[in-house]
């Protein structure tokens, strides 16, 4: 899912942009995964700790943040070291956007979470693919290539099969193939500039009345069916001005 959004940014081409000027930007869940202890540090070392878990997420820093770009303020996102997983002290700043691409393996289980996306995409991928992508990327954060089939097998497929594909049927759209499936992200792509342009009907930001409630346009005719998901979060004119996984 991380590819596909990346493609997005590419085709919209936002990755040139500054990162204040950015209309569209990405946000992982991956950012959000819970501080460890000690002892669940030393297990994630070896590989024995379960970070494809739903309880793995840290759900209300992330419900809190998302909350808050859709209503326009800059934020502090976490910044996730996955060769010692860790959180780091540093964080990164997002600046407000008018379209914020959610993208992580859980990111619609969480029924809070889910709820404030405008659209969401579910990225279905072989299997097959879906184990060499994590093998050629858990090799370069220096892993061995036992421990990565090893928690692959004990951990990974497991929860992909219990917590992540179930998820499959609140998606809007579902994208066969992955980044290779062009006509799917052409038209997401289209769709986002319609949005960026005005040329649909306008999505109404999270904005605050006076007694503190938040007011959101569902995405029309939406319906039910990891995933990644649309954030609209309105547009800059309207915005206050400011300053992946295991």
């Amino acid at each position: 899912q991380s590819t596909v959004c990346e493609k997005i940014m590419e085709l919209l081409g936002q990755n040139e942009v500054e990162q204040r000027q950015r209309k569209v930007l990405i946000l992982s869940q991956d950012s959000f995964y819970k501080v460890l202890t000690a002892e669940q540090q030393a297990k994630a070392l070896k590989g024995q700790y379960n970070f494809d878990h739903p309880d793995a997420f840290d759900n209300d820093l992330m419900h809190s943040t998302l909350k808050n770009i859709v209503e326009g303020r800059t934020v502090e996102v976490p910044t996730y070291d996955f060769v010692t997983h860790s959180r780091l002290a540093e964080t990164t700043v997002v600046y407000p956007a008018d379209v914020v691409l959610f993208e992580g393996i859980l990111v619609f289980y969480n029924q809070d979470i889910r709820d404030m996306f405008h659209l969401r995409l579910f990225v279905d991928t072989d299997s097959d693919v879906r184990l060499s992508r994590r093998v050629l990327r858990d090799m370069k954060r220096g892993r061995d290539l036992e421990q990565i089939l090893t928690q692959y097998t004990t951990f990974v497929k497991p929860a992909f099969e219990e917590f992540c594909l179930p998820t499959k049927k609140y998606a809007d759209v579902i994208i066969p193939r992955g980044v290779d499936n062009m006509v799917a992200i052409n038209l997401i792509v289209q769709h986002i500039q319609d949005i960026l342009n005005g040329d649909i009907c306008k999505w109404q930001r999270g904005a605050l009345n006076g007694h503190g409630r938040t007011y959101k346009r569902p995405f029309p005719e939406q319906a039910e069916s990891g995933g990644g998901a649309v954030l609209a979060a309105g547009k800059r004119s309207h915005l206050e001005s400011s300053s992946r996984p295991h």
